[in-house]
């Protein structure tokens, strides 16, 4: 599914899909908002990194003790935070395999997918919802950039006396430094594989796209913040045996698994069949 464009997403216990070790719905909780926090500083730095805006619409902060980048343009942090927090929603749901950034060309061809693979995040069912269709038990409606800098060691002070954790011996321990160091050192990774790739072709556009898992219903509601995919990305499930054309791309680089306690996902870059090619020329006799 991709997120649509502007026109200019007891102590109670959560365990890792297919299984793994049990956390508490506190502790899921902040390992999320960390997560979407990380993933909000990555989609800024592809897109500066990459090239999609000039670089003097950009302005220089820092996250996990490390300068990164992030656009001004009041439009783009608009659409770039509604869709963070439509996938948080389904993150949450459990529905979630992988996250993509895609990049395509003028043309609609696929450039780059930068991967985001979910899939044994913890996750949970049945948090109440606001008529919002935000999760009330996330604590929180306002936006990112108003948390302390939205690292994990501020999501460290608000675990602690009170939340249940410490009665909970069979639950494991969140290392928050540990997930700092993680999520650095894969900031760290992701600016320097987009710096050093090859320039993207002038026009190109981007998108956010989620590949459910098979069990999982499509995101359809009101308002609607998704849309389906072309088939050309659309992986193999079990009413499509043969994954679209671009699943995959012509060229894979790793970026890095993260793995600190019950927080792993991996994330790599996949270069389209497209950006190898060069451009079709019209010559005249």
């Amino acid at each position: 599914m991709d997120s649509n464009a502007p026109s200019r997403d007891a102590t109670p216990t959560t365990a890792a899909p297919g299984g793994g070790a049990s956390i508490t719905v506190t502790q899921a909780t902040h390992l999320l908002t960390t997560f979407t926090h990380f993933f909000t500083v990555c989609i800024h730095n592809i897109l500066y990194y990459r090239g999609l805006y000039p670089a003097a619409t950009f302005l220089t902060s820092r996250a996990y003790n490390l300068p990164v980048h992030q656009s001004r343009h009041p439009t783009v942090c608009s659409w770039i935070r509604d869709a963070v927090d439509a996938v948080r929603a389904q993150i949450a749901q459990g529905a979630v395999e992988r996250l993509a950034v895609v990049i395509y060309n003028a043309r609609g061809a696929v450039m780059e997918r930068w991967m985001f693979d979910v899939a044994r995040f913890p996750a949970w069912r049945g948090l109440p919802r606001d008529g919002k269709g935000k999760e009330k038990a996330w604590g929180r409606e306002e936006d990112d950039d108003d948390e302390a800098n939205g690292d994990a060691a501020a999501a460290a002070a608000m675990v602690g006396a009170g939340s249940g954790d410490e009665q909970q011996p069979n639950h494991q321990k969140v290392n928050w430094t540990n997930v700092d160091e993680q999520l650095r050192a894969a900031v760290r990774r992701l600016a320097y594989v987009g710096e050093k790739m090859a320039p993207l072709p002038e026009g190109c556009t981007f998108t956010l796209a989620v590949e459910l898992r098979d069990e999982a219903e499509a995101p359809i509601g009101h308002p609607q913040p998704w849309v389906p995919t072309q088939p050309n990305l659309q992986t193999a499930s079990k009413d499509q045996q043969t994954p679209g054309q671009d699943v995959g791309g012509a060229k894979t680089t790793p970026l890095r698994a993260v793995e600190a306690g019950p927080l792993f996902f991996e994330c790599w870059v996949e270069e389209g069949k497209d950006k190898s090619e060069p451009p079709l020329t019209v010559s005249s006799n």
